[in-house]
């Protein structure tokens, strides 16, 4: 076992010390404005070169450290939280294998190794939501995998499409060519593929199935990596979404989704996928902003998120670890009294979350709703941004009143307990991460500070629907005894929107089943009915009828059977005497 460990702290290490290199290096980049562009000439065999390129600005830069901390910090939680796995080493490998396929994607400046770098991510991600190995984890895994593959179909057309310019770069055509018909087409392959990959509607289904995997790899996959994949690949072709009425329908889409997971939230139970209906929230948040032309604020959010995101995950694994793997929050209660650092931190990162001023989600969202509200929206946008904000506090508040306060409603005979100084380290370093990085992003990201001058109501608006979604929040949850009986009266409404609008129905039945009962059909009405009975069958019939016909009028009668060969024979002369 000591070898295992120290081969987690030596992931720990390297990772965390190639982190802050990368972020040192970006802070370089972003003040003086530098872009690397790397050509590494992998073979060349007369006049044919194939060469992978490599691209290295700010962006990129950050990010990257960014992935490799949470990763590092994910590895070394792993430590402890699968410490009796005995597969441990191959599972370390494994994120290991999801990180480097995610640096590729954030390197890349052509869609050839960009698909290398997704397609890694599937793959691998396949592997992780299947690692307890089970009915639900196969299903789960299967979702996730089919899903994701439209949007690699996609990605392949897009490359197959940009045959025509002769080269697979596409950050040389994008400026130049971002009004031409074929780039346009190139740009929705790629809007669709980003939109399967960050689980947009109608391919959300996947992302809370995906909670089937390891906590501390939901806490990777979920805040930094495989969901933001789609966002960053937007990011870098945003240049195609601007004046374009793909960006309204992806503005459209994005908000629908950020309503709907907020809204199945709150009538959600399972601990880790609130926290994955979350996740799908900020993911319409960011894609929504990224629409409507702001790609540094998306990425903003998206550096923001990743670090409160991955807290809360880890906080939430914690807490499972010591409930002896229940994750029902109505089993849970009073977990302050009992845990009470591990609380602290699940409470700064649902804060974050919310936008609570002056922690890390209080700097992007605060400025995000700002620009919404100076950007020219119709109404109906404008409510699903607040209202969506809203109903983020609403289910934080709900589940930190279920799973924080209250009474102990588990066993009384529990082992809870802040023990653990693994887990417990990686925790309380992301929670001050959660605390200064909102801030110190903004200094650094947004280096000559516009001013927003807005009315003071719609100033304090975001504020006001942030007290008013927490205190809806304690409303629902503060259910009395007789609650029950006026809850069945809206059974279908809560039935619609707690299921995430039918959509995981309609992804794995709706997909499957109709389609499964045609080939039903058709198999018993063509292949089993009509077309055997008048084809093959109907053949050997009417084959089997004339020989019992001829047998019977050939059998047991020698001279019937002589004259016919006779006129046979006299038949065949005459045919020979004509041709003569």
């Amino acid at each position: 076992m000591n070898m295992l460990i120290n081969y987690c702290k030596i992931s720990f290490y390297f990772l965390i010390f190639i982190s802050s290199s990368l972020f040192l290096i970006s802070l370089k980049f972003l003040l003086n404005d530098l872009v690397y562009f790397i050509e590494w000439e992998v073979l060349s065999l007369q006049s044919m070169s194939i060469v992978m390129t490599f691209l290295f600005d700010w962006m990129s830069l950050m990010f990257m450290s960014f992935v490799l901390l949470i990763s590092s910090l994910v590895i070394f939680y792993s430590n402890q939280y699968m410490e009796e796995d005995y597969n441990i080493n191959r599972f370390i490998l494994l994120v290991l294998m999801f990180v480097m396929s995610m640096m590729l994607l954030i390197i890349s400046p052509n869609l050839i190794s960009i698909l290398l770098g997704w397609d890694g991510l599937g793959l691998v991600s396949y592997c992780l939501v299947i690692y307890f190995q089970n009915v639900k984890s196969y299903n789960a895994g299967m979702l996730t995998a089919l899903s994701n593959r439209i949007g690699d179909v996609a990605l392949l057309l897009a490359i197959a499409w940009m045959l025509n310019y002769g080269s697979w770069n596409y950050i040389f055509y994008l400026d130049m060519m971002k009004n031409n018909f074929e780039m346009m087409i190139i740009g929705a392959l790629v809007m669709l593929a980003a939109m399967t990959k960050s689980a947009q509607i109608p391919f959300s289904s996947w992302l809370p199935a995906a909670m089937a995997a390891p906590t501390p790899v939901s806490a990777l996959v979920h805040s930094s990596t495989l969901v933001t994949a789609g966002v960053y690949l937007l990011i870098r072709f945003n240049d195609l979404l601007m004046n374009w009425w793909m960006s309204q329908f992806l503005l459209l889409v994005s908000g629908l989704t950020m309503f709907m997971a907020g809204l199945g939230a709150n009538f959600e139970f399972d601990l880790k996928k609130i926290i994955a209906l979350s996740t799908l929230s900020q993911l319409g948040l960011m894609m929504s902003i990224l629409s409507m032309g702001f790609y540094k604020l998306a990425f903003f959010h998206l550096l923001t998120h990743a670090l409160f995101k991955a807290l809360l995950f880890m906080c939430a694994g914690s807490i499972i670890h010591n409930m002896k793997n229940s994750q029902d929050i109505r089993m849970m209660g009073s977990l302050s009294m009992s845990m009470p650092l591990t609380c602290s931190c699940f409470n700064v990162a649902n804060l974050a979350l919310c936008g609570m001023p002056f922690l890390a989600g209080f700097y992007s969202k605060d400025l995000i709703l700002e620009m919404v509200m100076l950007s020219y929206v119709n109404i109906f946008v404008f409510f699903l941004f607040f209202f969506s904000t809203g109903l983020t506090v609403c289910y934080s508040f709900r589940l930190c009143f279920y799973s924080m306060t209250g009474d102990f409603n588990s066993s009384s005979l529990h082992p809870l307990n802040d023990s653990g100084w693994v887990m417990l380290f990686s925790i309380c370093f992301l929670m001050v991460m959660a605390v200064i990085g909102g801030s110190m992003l903004s200094w650094l990201i947004f280096l000559n500070p516009a001013m927003i001058c807005l009315p003071l109501d719609m100033k304090l608006l975001t504020l006001c629907v942030c007290l008013l979604g927490g205190f809806i929040g304690y409303l629902l949850s503060n259910v009395g005894l007789f609650f029950i009986n006026k809850a069945l009266y809206f059974y279908n409404f809560t039935n619609f929107v707690g299921s995430m609008w039918f959509m995981p129905v309609i992804s794995t039945l709706g997909v499957v089943n109709y389609p499964l009962k045609l080939g039903l059909y058709s198999y018993k009405s063509f292949d089993q009915g009509w077309s055997e009975f008048f084809g093959s069958q109907m053949i050997y019939m009417q084959l089997k009828s004339y020989s019992l016909y001829l047998q019977e009028f050939q059998k047991n009668n020698l001279k019937i059977y002589l004259l016919s060969y006779m006129l046979w024979f006299i038949i065949l002369l005459m045919l020979v005497v004509m041709v003569n």
